[in-house]
């Protein structure tokens, strides 16, 4: 599972098409997001784990109707637990974050860098169970708005989009 299992091809063509989801894994097996130095159990880090590979499940979700400057408004988030697969026993890997929204086809966009999703499209509709996978999103909130110099910052991140 850790990233010396995947081949040098297939980490090369991820690492250019997008940033990685990654999670930490540590010599007894068990992986955390977000990653930690040393795992739950006080086990050393061996790897990491790129969780854009796995689908997980919405565990709860909400709406904030009152966002900070620069969120849009309303923003569905959602706590979501990976399918690590069967062989995988130790703790839940879940991650919190925001629901990506559709784009003029009406499937998720949220694909790369110049996705500009401040203009309040309309989110995807989840419920406790669904399906879903990590998307890339450029930026997950409008980068001036905030009080904080834009470039002291990242901005982009990974969203939940439905798996059909």
């Amino acid at each position: 599972m850790s990233d010396n299992d995947a081949s040098d091809t297939e980490t090369e063509e991820r690492d250019s098409a997008e940033p990685t989801f990654e999670a930490a894994e540590y010599a007894d097996g068990t992986v955390t997001y977000p990653p930690h130095t040393v795992g739950p159990n006080g086990a050393e880090r061996v790897g990491t784990v790129d969780l854009r590979g796995y689908e997980g499940r919405v565990v709860t979700w909400t709406t904030s109707t009152a966002t900070p400057p620069g969120v849009r408004e309303p923003n569905t988030l959602a706590i979501v637990e990976f399918d690590m697969g069967e062989a995988y026993d130790g703790p839940a890997v879940r991650a919190l974050g925001q629901i990506a929204e559709r784009d003029a086809a009406g499937r998720g966009g949220d694909h790369g860098e110049g996705d500009d999703d401040s203009d309040g499209g309309e989110q995807f509709d989840v419920e406790i169970g669904d399906r879903v996978e990590p998307v890339y999103a450029g930026e997950l909130r409008e980068p001036g708005a905030g009080i904080r110099e834009p470039k002291s910052q990242e901005w982009d991140g990974f969203r939940f989009r439905p798996v059909e």
